[in-house]
């Protein structure tokens, strides 16, 4: 339960990007909007916000503006409780609503408190296995992969793959299979069995490079989510955040992904023939990629095909051929693929003035 619910109110005329940094303040996923009376208006999770990213929404809209579009969605309506709710309601009404968070109302409609599942089901394990691939060169940080794999690379005090590793532990990920294949004794050595991070590290060999997702042919069956990350990766993005929205979405698998903008330096023109009929000076794009964070549940794993290179891209692929669900995750937090120079030098910068830190 919630002693203190200041640091969950909002008012509906912040932007969402001010949301954004309340959710990241009080640690709970979610903000609640009230009344001068106390009575509950709406709510905004975490998950509202990745979906309104998704939905082109800015980051600068009012919160009201999001407000409005989830009234239109098919639960437009806060899930809610009311005071006094036992335990058993509360996990049957998560369960049934497919939610993390559900605030307490009086008889009135005024919030009196807010109950997250962690509060009635201890959450500190969770139920996915991760796989990191490290096999690759890294040829474009040469030299300085010449004698080390790029995972491996220190990023401040510690390689970049131990990070990785970090933030998985402290998300509650307890087992951990990393693909290896250039210099794989530098990671085997390092970390052993994960027991001095706090894991459970097995490690796949590639005798030949499988690409960003060949090596999941090669993992023991399996029946949870598979948790996957690239091992270049640095980042600070929310796995339990990530779990639920997959879930909740009902997907095979589940793409990380980052909105990037490009700018046109250029007047685009429109034309119709020779005829120009519109004329939009510099125009700016904006784009989702993909971030090399995955979800995949045993039947995308399974059409991962033995003895061949596969990228991810290419899986995502037959996922959809296979009529799959695929969907988006967009990670707003902390993002950096390390792929060249200036990449590495900015994580350097960005361990050093504690970016890296979550």
């Amino acid at each position: 339960m919630s002693a203190d619910l200041s640091n969950l109110l909002v008012s509906p005329e912040i932007t969402v990007h001010q949301a954004i940094a309340a959710i990241d303040k009080n640690l709970k996923g979610i903000v609640l909007i009230t009344d001068p009376d106390g009575r509950l208006l709406g709510t905004i999770n975490d998950g509202d916000i990745r979906r309104a990213m998704l939905a082109g929404l800015s980051l600068k809209s009012p919160l009201a503006e999001l407000l409005a579009r989830k009234a239109a969605s098919p639960y437009p309506k806060p899930v809610t409780a009311r005071q006094g709710a036992s335990r058993e309601e509360l996990l049957s009404l998560m369960k049934e609503r497919q939610v993390r968070q559900v605030p307490l109302l009086d008889e009135a409609g005024r919030l009196v408190d807010l109950v997250l599942l962690g509060d009635l089901v201890p959450e500190a394990r969770l139920p996915v296995r991760a796989v990191i691939m490290a096999g690759g060169r890294g040829d474009r940080l040469r030299p300085m992969t010449d004698h080390l794999p790029k995972p491996m690379l220190p990023v401040g005090d510690k390689p970049l793959m131990e990070r990785i590793i970090s933030r998985l532990r402290e998300s509650g990920v307890r087992r951990v299979t990393v693909t290896t294949h250039f210099l794989p004794e530098k990671i085997t050595e390092h970390f052993g069995d994960g027991s001095r991070f706090g894991v459970e590290v097995n490690y796949l060999a590639e005798d030949q490079p499988l690409g960003t997702a060949g090596a999941l042919a090669y993992l023991e069956p399996v029946r949870e989510p598979l948790l996957v990350i690239n091992g270049d990766v640095l980042t600070l993005v929310d796995f339990r955040a990530m779990l639920a929205f997959h879930q909740e979405q009902g997907a095979a698998l589940t793409v990380g992904v980052r909105r990037y903008q490009l700018k046109v330096p250029f007047g685009v023109l429109t034309c119709e023939g020779s005829r120009i009929k519109a004329v939009e000076e510099k125009p700016e794009e904006t784009f989702f990629v993909n971030a090399g964070v995955y979800l995949l549940e045993p039947e995308a794993v399974t059409l991962v095909p033995k003895g061949r290179p596969l990228d991810m891209p290419d899986l995502i692929q037959l996922c959809l051929g296979q009529g799959l669900k695929v969907v988006g995750f967009p990670i707003r937090e902390y993002w950096l693929d390390i792929g060249q120079h200036e990449d590495y030098a900015r994580a350097q910068e960005d361990a050093r003035t504690g970016r890296l830190d979550p």
